[in-house]
């Protein structure tokens, strides 16, 4: 299948014969889910879709929020699932049958996949993201795109870049030191551009460092395109654009949704007026033409067995699982007995996040159903609701009676997490614990059954305040269709456990040192605590977690041997091959996630005490050994030097860990590099920290700049801003009534979705509004509102008669 790079010489011929106004067409959507196309020029429109985890096409009413129903198809795990699967070749498999789906659905490009760092376990869309790590992040993007781009489809890695909140996420100014922001924010996308170039990367909301993400020029061309190699195209979020012609000069390529030809005539009338420069316009119009030539050369109507892509989600879901604590070997159940099920989850399974990724699934196992059908007639299965499972509200009598059934079982099962309303995109969590009524519920069937088993359905972690009253917690994150299925597999044993996880589980919220610049402010947010972010931070300050990043029981065991190292030692030919012996020494088969981290002895600048560099699933029967390979290169050691503008080594010891987790370190062995030859080290060393001051992150090249003020009121002020105003309530009960008109009937009427069309809404900007009016609200008027939202009567008066 080809790339839109084979297209680049057709499209500048195609481009060539465009005018001006024509070429600037291209550079936005015909509609919300279709590219432009200009039949005369043999561009046909092209449809992208959401779907990190499964198509989500929308074939009649369009929105961004999974508000409206999509054709059906498979519902794979969570990005938050297959990352704790550590294992590539299945997500490259998920990625292919996603491929397949949406070649046989006529889409040229997946919304996916999303790589942004969980900075925070608050942000409402972690369960969309990878890891904590920008290594496994962006290791199981390069799997994802590889699979889905094989099949002839695009991807389109997002959000870029540093899109790690919901809140205010169309107008935060996030401000971060450049070592933090390229050894922490950007490695995902640049391992996945460099080894997979993904057809497209879509810029992120927010600003960065004071400038939007779809007008950075510094992110699109100098890191992005110039340093990185990227060779697709660069699209928006949907409504990211600030600034039309500002955002082709930095090298944003296509605007989505459509703008209804606003940005199009302005981006045309600012070359006329020699305000952008052509080349800039012609660039971007052939990035777009060249994507819709290369979908049209791979079109191809491709069968799908929508069974098998089960089976894969059921495998997907198992890999993907995480076993937390296995008290007494109290996993796995007999299929014998009388086993308690609790928890409404059994009967509506959390299986997939709330958003843009939400997916019409092809079909969905549902706990109880499968658990009765593994019992069969060798036991009995009794049920008890336990709670609510969309509101979540306080109710004794749910709980009352989910005691009276466990108390009589021989095995239980409560299957507590997150309820949707609790984490969905658009906004943030408010807090790291689950409902009230889900800890109590768990709280009360633990007193009066202590073997019993906690199975969690969540998107990212909660804390456990009861967990040493529970024999065993079993993290199944948002897993997909067929999750129900894998969860019977695991409970049983007729899988071992073998996922990881993919984020530290922390005791408390106020152990993140994120946590204190974390949504804060409504404009700007300063990442004061730069690299200590995930276990980084944990393991360098010796902090206690409640789980570690990487960790993960099994029913079996396994010994780590021999740990040994050859290659290349050399400043620039740097490159190691790391080999250790695992054996498999428990009763049955297993897989194991041999985890290698990198520890910079004694470095000039602070840095992280470990940092995962290498890692491998090995799957081996009962008594089996084998030796895992793990390779290491230059990038392996080195940091981002701010004054070099690169990446350096220095020279000096280093520690290679390999272990079962962060934490669980089984072998260890040291090595001398010579470095940078070119590199003069300090004499002083960099003081560690927990949090930056303001001088600290101005010796990193970070000054702190004033942060905007909500007032007064301007083009990228939010709904949300005006929403008391006596007139801007009025605006904002407009777009409501537009939006509802516009999206037509919703497919429900759930609380989450109530909630996610509120915080939606409230978070367009002024802008995005004058584009939705379809041009009622011109120029002219637009300027007449804000004078009036700013109560600047005289300006209003003098505007409203001038012609």
């Amino acid at each position: 299948m080809k790339h839109p790079i084979d297209f680049v010489s057709d499209a500048e011929t195609v481009i060539a014969q465009m005018d001006l106004d024509v070429r600037a067409s291209l550079l936005s959507g015909s509609s919300f889910w279709h590219l432009q196309g200009v039949a005369g020029h043999g561009l046909p429109k092209v449809m992208v879709s959401d779907g990190p985890h499964g198509l989500r096409k929308q074939s009649t009413h369009a929105d961004h929020l999974g508000m409206q129903s999509s054709v059906p198809a498979t519902c794979f795990p969570t990005a938050v699932t297959l990352a704790s699967s550590w294992d590539t070749d299945l997500i490259a498999e998920v990625g292919v049958a996603i491929g397949r789906e949406c070649q046989a659905e006529d889409v040229a490009v997946l919304l996916g996949p999303g790589v942004n760092i969980k900075r925070s376990p608050l942000c409402g869309r972690n369960f969309e993201y990878y890891s904590e790590d920008p290594y496994l992040a962006g290791t199981m993007a390069v799997a994802f795109i590889a699979g889905v781009q094989s099949t002839g489809t695009g991807t389109s890695i997002k959000h870029f870049a540093v899109n790690n909140q919901e809140a205010q996420r169309m107008v935060v100014d996030t401000l971060v030191d450049a070592r933090t922001l390229h050894e922490i924010y950007l490695p995902a996308f640049e391992i996945a551009v460099r080894q997979a170039q993904p057809w497209t990367v879509m810029c992120a909301y927010n600003r960065l460092n004071g400038s939007y993400c779809s007008e950075n020029k510094i992110l699109t061309k100098d890191i992005l395109r110039d340093r990185w190699g990227f060779q697709g195209l660069v699209v928006t979020d949907w409504g990211a654009v600030n600034d039309r012609p500002q955002g082709v000069a930095a090298g944003l390529d296509l605007e989505m949704p459509s703008s209804g030809g606003i940005n199009d005539r302005a981006a045309a009338d600012a070359v006329r007026a020699g305000a952008l420069e052509e080349a800039d316009l012609n660039t971007a119009a052939g990035n777009v033409a060249a994507l819709i030539l290369a979908s049209e050369n791979n079109g191809t109507s491709l069968a799908v067995d929508f069974s098998a892509h089960h089976a894969l989600a059921r495998r997907a879901a198992c890999e993907g699982a995480v076993l937390l604590k296995n008290q007494n070997a109290t996993l796995p159940f007999k299929k014998s007995g009388k086993l308690a099920v609790i928890g409404a989850f059994a009967e509506a399974p959390r299986f997939q996040g709330a958003g843009s990724s939400q997916v019409n699934a092809t079909q969905v196992d549902k706990p109880l159903d499968m658990l009765c059908a593994a019992l069969g007639d060798a036991g009995e299965v009794v049920y008890a609701k336990g709670f609510d499972p969309e509101t979540a509200e306080a109710d004794a009598g749910l709980i009352a009676e989910a005691v009276a059934c466990a108390e009589s079982a021989d095995q239980v099962i409560v299957m507590v997490g997150l309820p949707p309303l609790f984490e969905a995109e658009g906004f943030d969590r408010a807090h790291l614990r689950q409902p009230a009524q889900l800890d109590a519920l768990v709280e009360a069937v633990a007193k009066a059954n202590p073997a019993c088993v906690i199975v969690l359905s969540n998107g990212a972690p909660i804390e456990m305040a009861w967990i040493g009253n529970v024999a065993a917690v079993l993290e199944i994150y948002l897993a997909g269709q067929a999750g129900a299925g894998a969860m019977c597999d695991l409970i049983f044993g007729d899988t071992s456990p073998s996922g990881k996880l993919a984020e530290t589980f922390p005791l408390a919220l106020t152990d993140c040192p994120a946590q204190e610049n974390f949504a804060t402010h409504p404009r700007q947010i300063v990442y004061r605590e730069g690299l200590n972010v995930g276990y980084r931070h944990f393991v360098t300050h010796e902090a206690s977690v409640l789980f570690p990043f990487g960790h993960g029981l099994s029913y079996t065991s396994f010994d780590y041997a021999n740990l040994r190292l050859s290659g290349d030692t050399s400043a620039h030919g740097l490159d190691l091959e790391v080999r250790v012996d695992i054996t498999n020494s428990g009763a049955c088969e297993g897989a194991e996630i041999v985890q290698l981290y990198v520890r910079d002895v004694e470095a000039s600048v602070y840095r992280p005490d470990r940092e995962l560099k290498a890692f491998k699933k090995v799957h081996l029967a009962a008594g089996e050994t084998t030796t895992c390979t793990l390779v290491l290169d230059r990038r392996s050691f080195a940091f981002f030097d701010i004054n070099a503008d690169d990446w350096v080594v220095e020279p000096g010891a280093f520690d290679l860990l390999v272990g079962a987790s962060c934490t669980d370190i089984r072998q260890t062995i040291g090595i001398e590099l010579a470095g940078d030859t070119r590199r003069n080290t300090p004499q002083t060393r960099e003081t560690p920290y927990v949090i930056m001051s303001d001088s600290q992150l101005a010796a990193r090249g970070l000054h702190i700049s004033v942060a905007e003020t909500v007032k007064p009121y301007h083009a990228n002020t939010t709904l949300a801003d005006i929403q008391h105003h006596w007139l801007g309530k009025r605006v904002v009960a407009m777009v409501f009534k537009a939006i509802e008109g516009t999206l037509g009937p919703t497919k429900t009427d759930s609380p989450v979705m109530v909630k996610m069309r509120n915080e939606m809404v409230l978070s367009m900007r002024l802008s995005t509004v004058r584009i939705m009016s379809g041009g009622a609200l011109n120029e002219k008027r637009f300027k007449l509102l804000l004078d009036l939202l700013n109560s600047r009567w005289a300006h209003f008066f003098l505007g409203l008669f001038r012609r």
